[in-house]
């Protein structure tokens, strides 16, 4: 399930650091995913998450924000060995698609992880529970890059071109990249899609040893929904896949059929 949770996490770095319109979600839209191992003996779901935009604009030190909630649960036998209960939070800035406050609750089997963050943009630092740290200008929590990468001018991609980005993970910054594969047709839960193929960079030396280990699918359409992600391990694949979804601010004109 940790591997599944860094699906999101890679997500993050197809993010840019400029600021730029929000033209691709909008308050109240949710999607579903489904985590699970992919293996020739059989098909396991170890999870379940959903991230859900409150159906109101917000308000916090005065600026308009979407409240963003991004949550994971284990499944079925999973939950006898390693039980999962995760939620993240972000209030984002709908001018800047800048983060102002992030809550992390994390209860991973006998792992707890709980923060608070907060961040001011002008002097460059955030303040946690734990520290209080410099960032570089344009670092977004993991919920926030999440969005705000779905946002990204897709025009000029060129295959095998490398794109980065600075993001906050346990009260460190990392900067990450993601290398453009090219265009692709897939089919997963929610649907056959045409998409955009990634090969996003993780944190080498946490839960990978290759900093490139996973490939990703978002969709080719305004709303540039994540549809597939997925990384090999020694028996089979660990898979995240996009099963539904509701409020969308565009058609899924790149869904082709069922």
């Amino acid at each position: 399930m940790r591997k599944a949770i860094l699906f999101v996490f890679a997500f993050t770095a197809v993010a840019s650091q400029a600021q730029q319109l929000n033209k691709a979600f909008k308050a109240g839209e949710q999607l579903s995913f489904r985590f699970f191992y992919d293996s020739w003996l059989a098909d396991i779901t170890a999870g379940t998450g959903t991230t859900t935009i409150s159906e109101e604009i917000e308000e916090v030190d005065g600026k308009r924000v979407y409240h963003i909630i991004g949550q994971g649960n284990s499944k079925g036998a999973f939950n006898l060995f390693f039980k999962v209960n995760d939620r993240f939070e972000s209030w984002v800035d709908t001018a800047s698609l800048l983060p102002e406050q992030f809550k992390r609750r994390t209860r991973e089997g006998g792992y707890v992880y709980d923060d608070d963050v907060y961040f001011n943009h002008h002097a460059k630092y955030i303040r946690s529970r734990r520290a209080v740290k410099d960032i570089p200008e344009g670092t977004r929590d993991v919920v926030s890059a999440f969005y705000y990468a779905r946002n990204w001018n897709l025009e000029h991609l060129k295959v095998g071109e490398i794109y980065k980005v600075s993001f906050l993970l346990d009260d460190s910054v990392y900067t990450s990249g993601v290398k453009f594969l090219g265009r692709d047709t897939i089919r997963i839960a929610a649907g056959r899609f045409a998409s955009l193929k990634f090969k996003p960079m993780v944190i080498k030396g946490k839960v990978f040893s290759d900093p490139y280990p996973m490939t990703l699918w978002i969709s080719d359409d305004k709303n540039r929904l994540p549809l597939l992600a997925e990384s090999k391990i020694v028996v089979g694949k660990v898979k995240m896949e996009l099963t539904g979804f509701r409020g969308l601010r565009h058609e899924p004109e790149s869904r082709l059929g069922p």
